[in-house]
């Protein structure tokens, strides 16, 4: 039964071991990548934890009876606490006292604390005290809500300390700056998650077909030993190269335009599944992108696709056959799936500024900060995102042009030789 099987699986076996290309992408990059990507978001989950802990919690004491004055050494008992009195949650906002405070909350103890406490301790259990929770929307990173979170927490013991169910809360955000009473700030961030897993996802998919395509265009020349023929056509070098990004620019505009109607589609999808007791209309909250969001967003994304396609040219002219093109591109992804698998889950603007300026430079996590620079209106940061692409672009570019004008495209080759397997470029 299926004779000379074991000799050609053999065969194919030892041919794959022995390229150390393959090797490499297959063993080496995963056991770095999930490291360092576990690493990040542990580091990220620690430090988000570790300035929840750490944070002023703003309590503004509208009662200044006893049982308020209680629940306020609970609450400074667990954490730093400092308060104010008499003032309405509009005017804590236009005496900027959070940004004062270094606060990202407040708590408001509302007129008429003291007196609900007092008749639920004398036996009217249907009375309940309330307290009103003011969070400021920070992204939609999963570790964004840990302080409102802990502030959760600290109301659920003292409820326990005094009497179950006791104190009721109150949820409501703060969004650029307005106050969006009933909406819980944990709700609405994980509602956001569900919309930005898709961009990474997304960037991840296209980056890697594309590229592929990319160094396949150019591997198979050498392969077929077409690209000498080619070469030696009176038509300038750099037309060569052109032409081969062209085609693929080509597609990597029709798949921005269909990511951005696919990515409109999933929001609007998003918005109208959102069950009605939550109360949450994003669009109404200012959190859809507008038309000049979806069009930059669109930029970010072409920008990127055309680096990462000039880059993969590069990197399969060092390739003999499309098996090696392809093996070569793969060193490329970590830089792609690193920021991508992880800006899924952190927000960007609460990362320590080392983390925050590694991802900055990464340009292929420009389009996933961009998606979530967008919603928030951040423009600028969007712009400049775009600029840094355009110019690491440019230069990409310029590498392969000065590589396509020479003979080096035919003779390059990226050898492992060595007793440490040192990698090597090398022309025969």
């Amino acid at each position: 039964m299926l004779k000379g099987f074991q000799t050609i699986f053999v065969k194919e076996l030892k041919e794959l071991i022995r390229d150390p290309k393959i090797l490499l992408g297959m063993l080496v990059i995963p056991l770095v990548l999930f490291p360092i990507l576990g690493m990040v978001l542990g580091y990220a989950a620690e430090t988000a934890q570790e300035q929840a802990e750490k944070a002023t919690l703003l309590v503004v004491n509208n009662d200044g009876g006893n049982w308020s004055e209680v629940f306020i050494a609970f609450m400074n008992a667990s954490m730093k606490t400092i308060v104010v009195s008499n003032l309405t949650p509009q005017q804590v906002l236009e005496q900027d006292l959070l940004k004062q405070n270094n606060s990202t909350q407040f708590i408001e103890i509302p007129a008429g604390f003291s007196a609900n406490m007092t008749e639920h301790a004398s036996g009217n259990q249907k009375i309940k005290a309330t307290v009103n929770v003011y969070g400021v929307f920070q992204g939609s990173g999963v570790f964004s809500d840990i302080g409102a979170s802990v502030t959760n927490v600290i109301v659920s013991k003292f409820n326990r300390y005094i009497a179950p169910d006791v104190v009721q809360i109150t949820q409501s955000t703060i969004i650029k700056g307005e106050i969006q009473t009933g909406v819980d700030p944990a709700t609405l961030s994980s509602l956001m998650m569900m919309q930005t897993i898709a961009i990474p996802v997304t960037v991840m998919i296209m980056l890697t077909y594309s590229m592929q395509i990319a160094a396949t265009s150019v591997a198979m020349e050498k392969e077929e030993k077409t690209l000498e023929t080619l070469l030696t056509v009176p038509v300038d070098r750099f037309a060569i190269l052109m032409g081969k990004l062209a085609s693929t620019i080509i597609v990597a505009g029709i798949a921005s335009a269909a990511m951005m109607i696919g990515y409109n589609y999933m929001l609007g999808s998003i918005t109208t599944q959102i069950p009605s007791e939550l109360s949450v209309d994003l669009v109404k909250l200012g959190l859809m992108p507008t038309t000049f969001g979806y069009l930059l967003l669109g930029i970010s994304l072409f920008m990127t696709l055309l680096s990462g396609l000039a880059l993969a040219v590069i990197m399969s002219a060092f390739a003999s056959d499309v098996r090696g093109a392809t093996a070569l591109v793969g060193y490329i992804y970590p830089i792609i799936f690193i920021p991508a698998m992880a800006l899924m889950y952190l927000d960007i603007n609460t990362l320590p500024m080392a983390i925050k300026a590694l991802f900055f430079a990464i340009p292929y996590s420009q389009p996933i900060i961009a998606s979530k620079a967008v919603v928030m209106g951040d423009y600028t940061t969007v712009i400049f995102g775009i600029i840094y692409v355009a110019i690491f672009t440019v230069v990409v570019m310029y590498a392969a042009s000065r590589l396509f004008a020479t003979e080096k495209i035919l003779t390059a080759k990226l050898l492992f030789k060595g007793k440490m397997g040192k990698t090597v470029a090398e022309t025969e």
